[in-house]
């Protein structure tokens, strides 16, 4: 089964949810909610999908305050004062796609790349020399190019390098993800970018990514294909704050009842200019709804109150001084070192490089991690290891990361 053919929902996955939960948001305006509401939803030990629908309300925007603090203790409760530090490495700009929004539309004139093996690999020591154990792979959506061959292929080089491997690629059937799995990946970001069916439609006017129910499915078949970790999230402007959010977090909650060995997280991205200008009438007629940054906050409080399990991922979308003050509102893990061209860690930038979208928060990982550290906060390189048989994992920071890299990477890795 390709994206490119007809696809049927499945029947025992998240698509069939959408009519439940527009039922819901119907019987209950979010204008409706009361303060009082807000206060009962707080003071609940475990809340239900209605109270996460009150937090998201305007009746909660008073009560910011006492769901941050919330927030706080369940996220200290569940992860301590440690935060994950990770990289994007982008494989290729190769595009079918027409998504109005983004950097890579087919429809722009940008110098299109992918990398070689050759230049994977270089890519993979530069960022492994900055300490970080935890990458992220990213494609556009051009099967014929960067397909799950492309990818395994890749993946065998980052694995050489990384206790971590994860992908943020197009949509792939299950034996697709099995592949990948197989390889070496481990986690999968797949980003609906907005729940409304109709709106979804609009902003995706050709190409692979314009199958909804697919793309909806993905992280379940990825689940199916070994995946052992899955990371959700809308593109924040595109359509209503409070509704995308709402239908991410039981999308998440969803997947982690069924599958409660998984890791589910989310993360929850505002848009960003993507710097080229817009080449198509579709293009020029969209225009993102901004999300204001106590909007922003009063999602991520929400979320963590409503899943005080589950990870949170807050990108360089965000500027520095906004990702500082969040930290200790229920972020587990943060991007850090960021470049959104391809190849952009290991070669001199413009050469016509061009980024998928502007980031706001270009500090180094050095950087970031002290800054951490100054909040009271170890900064996570690394997964849990396990140096030796019958030795206690733990996690790994800065210090260690770069002077035991011995310690886990795996046997037989070529690094010269």
């Amino acid at each position: 089964m390709s994206a490119w053919q007809p696809y049927a929902p499945m029947a025992d996955g998240f698509y069939p949810e959408l009519a439940r939960i527009a039922a819901l948001c119907g019987a209950m305006p979010p204008e409706s909610a009361s303060e009082k509401n807000v206060q009962k939803s707080l003071a609940t030990e475990r809340l239900t999908e209605r109270d996460f629908w009150i937090l998201l309300s305007p009746a909660a925007e008073k009560y910011l305050e006492p769901m941050a603090r919330r927030a706080r203790d369940e996220t200290i409760r569940h992860f301590g004062k440690t935060i994950q530090l990770f990289t994007p490495l982008y494989l290729a700009n190769f595009c079918a796609n027409r998504c109005v929004y983004c950097g890579f539309n087919a429809n722009r004139a940008i110098v299109r790349q992918m990398l070689s093996l050759e230049e994977v690999e270089a890519e993979a020591k530069a960022v492994a020399a900055t300490g970080l154990r935890r990458i992220l792979a990213l494609t556009g959506d051009a099967p014929a190019k960067t397909g799950a061959e492309y990818l395994a292929s890749c993946i065998e080089i980052l694995a050489g390098y990384f206790s971590s491997v994860s992908i943020e690629v197009p949509s792939m059937t299950v034996d697709g993800y099995a592949l990948v799995v197989a390889a070496g990946a481990g986690g999968m970001t797949m980003f609906q970018e907005t729940y409304n069916e109709a709106l979804y439609a609009k902003l995706h006017p050709a190409g692979p990514k314009r199958d909804f129910a697919f793309r909806l499915d993905a992280p379940q078949r990825a689940v199916m294909g070994g995946m052992r970790s899955v990371n959700l999230g809308p593109l924040l402007g595109l359509g209503g704050w409070r509704s995308d959010t709402f239908h991410t977090g039981l999308h998440a909650a969803f997947l982690q009842e069924r599958y409660p060995e998984q890791e589910i997280s989310v993360s929850l991205p505002r848009m960003r200019p993507c710097g080229e200008k817009p080449a198509s009438r579709e293009e020029r007629e969209f225009k993102p709804i901004p999300v204001s940054d106590r909007h922003f906050v009063q999602a991520l409080l929400a979320f963590r109150c409503f899943m005080p399990q589950a990870g949170i991922t807050l990108s360089t979308r965000e500027p520095a001084h906004l990702r500082d003050k969040l930290v200790p509102l229920g972020v587990t893990r943060i991007s850090a070192g960021v470049c959104t061209a391809v190849g952009g860690h290991a070669r001199e930038s413009g050469n016509g490089d061009e980024p998928q979208f502007n980031i706001s928060d270009p500090r180094s990982v050095r950087e970031i991690a002290e800054d951490l550290e100054k909040l009271g906060y170890q900064p996570v390189f690394t997964d849990w290891v396990l140096p030796g048989e019958g030795r206690t994992a733990l996690p790994m920071g800065i210090t260690q990361a770069l002077g035991q890299v011995s310690n886990f990477i795996p046997p037989g890795a070529n690094h010269a």
